[in-house]
């Protein structure tokens, strides 16, 4: 089998933890979030991984050294025997060499391994991001709001009028008695104005119906119906566009619970295959509120990583690589999946962005469409400030590099 030799460029996984570019955390770090517990363990691993790669260049230089001048010694040497030794010492300083190269191999793969962990661990609340979805509680609050007739100024005044003629018409018109059958059904008149699908239609012929029926005598009423007919039409075309966009938000939300299982499967192994109880990680993680607690359970497992890797290569020199190989992928996996979700989830947001700018300056449903839009940018404000779709993936694709 091909071996694989995982090198993360730059600063390895501590620059892009999550798709996120940070300095790493400098000893004094203040552990006030979560980012900056993660980029601290992280910057732990970056520290040490330079130590020991300093250590292993230095005695790889040594070597080196040593194998030109016993080169030169041994073409110079005309002694059978000097020449022997000398090709002793050459073949010692080439297996120590050999030997400090697979210590720097191992030193890699810890720290991949280390790296991931953190990586993966960290992960949990960003696949979960519940800053962004609270922050879009308010704008959906405001879109269904904007869209229901019923918060307009005098619709629902009007609407009683008209649903007294509908019960009264009902039995005469094929389209009254469709709309009667659906307010029966919800029973609740705020609730039963159907301005999109199927039974719009049924609506607007009975609000036309309702506009001739007031004659002349009702002027003033006829012209407000008219005016709530207009407003309802305008949301019916608005609340069509608006399912649209809504229809790839709900994909995206199954697909969040998707990668939230495959996430928890692949926690679940990694955890298992560490030892750790899912009761310690939920405690000492989870629910732990104590920052420098939650650090110490990272530096914890991040040593326990670097523990298996060293047992698992002593296990079974010729193929220790493989499974840990698996391992990392399987977290630039969940890295490369959410970044392409962040990015949907931002595709989604422009859709928005143009709905709002189709419908901002309409007479009748403007104002109220510009209120929607404050809301919007405060969400795009937040997005933008939690993700970059741009870091997930380039962060996730160049994550090892296999010679």
């Amino acid at each position: 089998m091909k071996k694989f030799l995982f090198i993360l460029p730059g600063l390895f996984l501590l620059q892009t933890a999550l798709g996120q570019a940070s300095v790493p955390a400098t000893p004094d770090t203040t552990l006030t979030t979560d980012k900056n517990i993660r980029n601290k363990v992280l910057g732990d691993i970056q520290e040490s991984l330079d130590k020991k790669t300093k250590d292993i260049d230095q005695t790889l230089s040594k070597l080196d050294h040593k194998v030109d001048s016993l080169d030169q010694e041994i073409a110079a040497s005309r002694d059978a025997r000097d020449k022997a030794d000398k090709l002793l010492l050459r073949v010692q300083s080439l297996e120590k060499k050999q030997q400090a190269i697979e210590e720097n191999e191992l030193y890699v793969y810890q720290a991949n391994y280390q790296s991931a962990i953190i990586n993966l661990v960290s992960m949990d609340k960003e696949i979960k991001p519940l800053v962004l979805f609270n922050a879009s509680k308010s704008f959906f609050t405001t879109l269904n709001e904007t869209a229901n007739p019923m918060t307009y100024p005098g619709y629902q005044e009007w609407y009683k009028k008209f649903n007294e003629y509908i019960q009264k018409e009902k039995d005469h018109e094929a389209a009254l008695a469709v709309l009667s059958d659906f307010v029966q059904i919800t029973g609740n008149i705020s609730s039963a104005t159907p301005i999109a699908g199927p039974v719009s239609q049924a609506l607007f012929l009975g609000i036309n119906s309702y506009i001739t029926s007031l004659g002349s005598k009702k002027k003033e009423l006829r012209e407000q119906s008219q005016k709530m007919l207009l407003l309802t039409a305008k949301l019916s075309q608005f609340n069509y566009d608006k399912d649209l966009v809504e229809q790839q938000w709900d994909i995206v939300q199954k697909e969040l619970e998707k990668l939230q299982i495959h996430y928890d499967t692949i926690l679940n192994q990694n955890l298992a295959l560490l030892r750790v109880p899912k009761g310690d990680y939920a405690g000492r993680f989870g629910r732990e509120t104590d920052a420098e607690k939650r650090y110490q359970f990272l530096t914890d497992l991040r040593k326990d990583a670097s523990a298996l890797v060293m047992t698992r290569k002593t296990a079974d020199a010729k193929s220790w690589k493989q499974p840990i190989y698996y391992e990392l992928m399987d977290v630039q996996s969940l890295k490369l999946r959410f970044g392409d979700l962040t990015f949907d989830i931002r595709g989604i947001l422009s859709k928005y962005n143009e709905l709002i700018f189709k419908y901002r300056n309409d007479p009748e449903i403007g104002l109220r469409v510009q209120a929607l839009e404050v809301k919007l940018n405060a969400l795009n404000d937040t997005f933008d400030a939690a993700f970059d779709p741009n870091d997930y993936i380039n962060s996730a694709t160049r994550m090892y590099l296999v010679n």
